[in-house]
């Protein structure tokens, strides 16, 4: 019978990787699924024509039944991760990825290319679970909150440059190909693993594959009042950003009346700031600590928000006004993800793969099934959308209450905890 208690944070193996190279890996990997979503959003018209779809919002499905799949998927994996470890999930994920996008480069059917993507991102979900579980055999607390900003600041330049990469591909070949060009960064960072990250769940801490000690683990990841809040925070600020990237494309081509070729860097450009903001809360994270910095952030957060619906009424198709409050919103969302996550993880060292699991599927499916409710209500203004990142954000700041027992901005983890891997 495996232990089931938690052990101290001293027992795993050396990497034989520095901080920074790790860093990069780990955000390779969790950008991919990122990848798989935005590099294919300057083809979303070019993709409906090929494949005979006319209506515009029934095209965000081929975004929106990824993000839904990637999030059911993520029920699976991390049970697996605590029993065999994070890098054979790791390895099976990226052989899904890359198999699944090469299948879609060749369907001439939307509704098998649907289907192609909703196995693809059930398969693939080991790419958000192994990564964040990764993060916590190494770190805690405030440290750990430091790293998952470090690593959000490097995975955010996905959605920066994945539509200028897929408007490229557009410019010398078909949309089929921003697919292959996926597969392609997905095979690189299966060789990578594969060469340079070793184990580092530690043997004492892997768990029983069945369905009692399964179902255990994640019970107790769920109703963990310390955690739980934080998870549920994270689903709604996250919606956002889902429906965001489902209206994207229409709300700055069809309403603003931007140019095809300007909408991947305005569209990046925004994204930008949450790169910026997840380098500045890395560095402020230790002195600040991750709830006053993240709980300061969800009320600007709501601030911001209220503009939007402000400036969606009186001032409706002024993109200079949109803009800037869209990469507030962005930015403010590199102060809350990577913080949010560190607390809600702190207190499942010894089942992080179950944990991560259970708290990946609940902030990725239900985000996803939220964002495409937030798409599927586009009306061809703002207005929709500036008032669902007002009511998620008003309603996150009350989950986090209800994790905090009504007292914000509170210091926990002051002194910093040991780590398990090479400065």
């Amino acid at each position: 019978m495996m232990p089931q208690t938690p052990t101290t944070t001293e027992s795993a193996p050396k990497l034989p990787m520095g901080k920074r190279e790790l860093i990069v890996l780990l955000a390779l990997l969790m950008s991919l699924n990122g990848l798989a979503i935005d590099a294919m959003l300057p083809a979303l018209e070019d993709m409906a024509a090929d494949l005979g779809v006319i209506d515009g919002n029934r095209r965000q499905l081929v975004v929106a039944v990824y993000s839904i799949a990637m999030g059911v998927g993520c029920l699976v994996p991390g049970a697996y991760a605590d029993r065999y470890g994070r890098r054979p999930i790791l390895l099976l994920a990226l052989g899904c990825y890359v198999g699944f996008a090469l299948l879609v480069a060749v369907l001439r059917d939307f509704e098998m290319v649907l289907l192609a993507r909703i196995v693809g991102g059930v398969l693939g979900a080991g790419l958000m679970v192994a990564p964040m579980a990764i993060v916590r055999d190494l770190y805690e607390g405030d440290r750990m909150a430091r790293l998952m900003s470090i690593v959000a600041a490097v995975f955010i330049t996905v959605p920066v440059v994945a539509p200028s990469l897929g408007h490229a591909v557009l410019q010398v070949a078909g949309w089929r190909w921003i697919f292959v060009t996926q597969a392609a960064i997905g095979a690189l960072a299966a060789v990578w693993v594969w060469y340079r990250l070793p184990e580092t769940l530690a043997p004492e801490n892997k768990q029983l594959i069945n369905l009692p000690v399964i179902a255990r683990n994640m019970h107790a990841a769920l109703i963990n009042r310390q955690s739980i809040g934080y998870v549920i925070g994270t689903l709604l600020v996250m919606a956002g950003v889902f429906g965001y990237v489902n209206i994207a494309q229409q709300l700055f081509i069809g309403h603003f009346g931007v140019s095809d070729d300007a909408f991947p860097l305005l569209f990046g450009g925004t994204a930008a700031m949450m790169a910026v903001a997840n380098i500045t809360n890395s560095r402020i994270v230790m002195r600040f600590g991750a709830r006053r910095v993240s709980h300061t952030g969800i009320f600007m957060f709501i601030a911001v928000s209220a503009m939007q619906v402000w400036a969606s009424h009186y001032r409706a198709g002024q993109i200079e006004w949109f803009l800037p409050l869209m990469a507030l919103n962005l930015g403010l969302l590199g102060f809350l993800g990577a913080n949010f996550g560190s607390i809600a993880m702190q207190p499942f060292a010894h089942i992080a793969g179950a944990a991560s699991s259970v708290q990946a599927f609940f902030r990725m499916f239900g985000a996803a099934m939220v964002g495409l409710l937030i798409g599927q209500s586009y009306d061809g203004t703002a207005r929709p959308f500036a008032l669902a990142l007002l009511i998620c954000s008003t309603l996150a700041l009350c989950f986090v209450l209800y994790s905090e027992r009504g007292v914000l901005f509170r210091r926990l983890n002051v002194k910093p905890p040991k780590e398990r891997i090479i400065p």
